[in-house]
């Protein structure tokens, strides 16, 4: 306990090693969902289950690990809510873009960043922490509820509340077929039972609702509305529930996904437009998702400074960027840091060793696998949807009253839900805040960062035929 209490500095701190770790149990149990879900939703872009189990519970060991012992701030990181269904949903199966080289985009990027995070790092070092301190507060607060109303929409979906619509685009599913054994409705009961305990204060809300609805939907081989292909649902697991085969057993190094990042790097040469295009992408998508949920996990937690700006910033970032770096290597999307984070703040966490408790707690996702497969795919929505309206409650700290910022923070929020897109909701805030700046005669009001974002964004969308300049570039290459 004393060389616990010497290496955080937990004394130092007002706290104890004990309070210490309860609050790294409590981060984890609110978050433990990562292990079920990203496997859940990486599947759905080609990558085997158990080798993305794998990949969720050592990037995570990794990134809370370093986060603790060199940043020494109580933030948890995992495989990101929001950046996984970019990677699934945009990248590969909106592009058409193979897992692997989606893998080994966000690799390179990992290391961009890793790069962009140590301030040593000669020209770009340092830049993370810049950019994201010249970006206006009310911009990344919509980044952070944007991100939560596109995993509303994706839970929602899969929950099979929601469907397409040839004439309203999407609609509501047909409620009045949904009955004991269907999984739209217990997914809808067990979502409203997790706000239930959660309002009550208690721990693993998230956990025990997901628990809930898998248990029911086993008993009784309930209809899984987003895996019945042949009826429109997206999904290609099971039309059923069903008892997993084995609750204990160890997932074993991944299969297919380790080293694939790495692998394609040799396989891009005959579509280098590509793989750069998907890789800026990447880069663009996690500097903003990652720079906002940190933003505003640290706002929440009161780790923002006088001057609005986060502390140990470049320590954390540095945390994430390695822990990118490791997921893609064996299979994951990029890793970020977790609103849930404050859960353990709220319960007294003030050190790193509430990130290495949380990081510890992660491997034992690597013994469950059969379990978490099993799990309906209803069921792991209910998370989506629960954390969205979480993260939505920060759209209550932006000025609505500024007309000249209602409209940029609008759009980040409504677009990334409309256009299944992270990256159009962040670019089209930023591109109408720089518009109605220049419109307004104020662009001593632009920084040299915000001037350049949006000289980049208008490339990525604008460009000559029907192309964008970002490809009419690349096309030459």
């Amino acid at each position: 306990m004393e060389a616990l209490d010497q290496q955080f500095g937990v004394t130092e701190a007002g706290t104890t090693v004990d309070a210490e770790i309860r609050a790294g149990v409590t981060t984890f149990l609110t978050m433990a969902y990562i292990l079920l879900v990203n496997p859940a939703m990486l599947s759905v872009a080609g990558i085997p289950f158990d080798d993305a189990l794998f990949a969720t519970a050592i990037a995570a060991f990794v990134g809370c690990t370093i986060m603790g012992l060199y940043a020494n701030l109580p933030f948890a990181l995992a495989p990101g809510m929001g950046l996984n269904a970019y990677f699934t949903f945009a990248v590969v199966l909106g592009m058409g873009i193979p897992w692997e080289v989606a893998l080994a985009a966000v690799f390179v990027e990992g290391i961009i960043f890793l790069l962009m995070s140590v301030p040593a790092v000669p020209v770009i070092g340092g830049w993370r922490t810049i950019m994201i301190n010249s970006i206006p507060t009310d911009l990344k607060i919509a980044t952070g509820a944007g991100i939560g109303m596109f995993l509303a929409i994706i839970g929602l979906r899969e929950m099979g509340w929601i469907q397409d619509d040839g004439a309203t685009l999407v609609n509501l599913g047909a409620t009045e077929s949904f009955t004991y054994d269907h999984g739209a409705l217990i997914s809808m009961v067990c979502l409203i039972a997790i706000a239930v305990m959660m309002a009550r204060g208690m721990k693993g809300a998230i956990i025990i609702g997901i628990a809930i609805a898998s248990v029911w939907g086993w008993a009784t081989q309930a209809y899984d509305p987003y895996n019945d292909f042949m009826a429109g649902g997206a999904g290609w697991g099971s039309a059923y529930a069903e008892w997993p085969s084995a609750a204990f057993g160890f997932v074993g190094m991944p299969e297919e996904s380790f080293m694939a990042a790495t692998n394609a790097l040799g396989d891009i040469s005959g579509r280098g437009g590509d793989f750069i295009l998907v890789m800026i992408t990447f880069l663009f998508v996690d500097i903003f998702d990652t720079a906002g949920t940190l933003y505003s996990v640290g706002r929440q937690a009161g780790y923002v400074d006088e001057n609005d700006e986060l502390m140990n910033s470049d320590e954390a970032f540095v945390s994430d960027a390695a822990a990118s770096i490791v997921g893609a290597l064996c299979g994951t999307s990029t890793t970020t840091t977790y609103i849930e984070s404050a859960a353990g703040v709220e319960e007294g966490g003030k050190t790193g060793l509430v990130a290495v408790t949380v990081g510890v707690l992660m491997l034992t996702g690597l013994f469950f696998s059969d379990l978490f497969q099993a799990v309906p795919t209803f069921a792991a929505a209910c998370a989506l949807v629960i954390i969205g309206a979480l993260m939505m409650r920060q759209a209550a700290d932006i000025n609505w009253a500024d007309k000249e910022m209602a409209l940029p923070a609008f759009l980040t929020i409504c677009l990334m839900p409309f256009t299944y897109s992270i990256a159009d909701g962040i670019a089209w805030g930023i591109i109408s805040y720089v518009a109605i700046k220049l419109g307004m005669g104020k662009m001593d009001e632009l920084n040299p960062v915000m001037w350049t974002l949006f000289a980049l964004m208008a490339m990525f969308y604008l460009g000559p035929g029907d192309e964008s300049t970002f490809q009419y570039i690349l096309g030459m290459i």
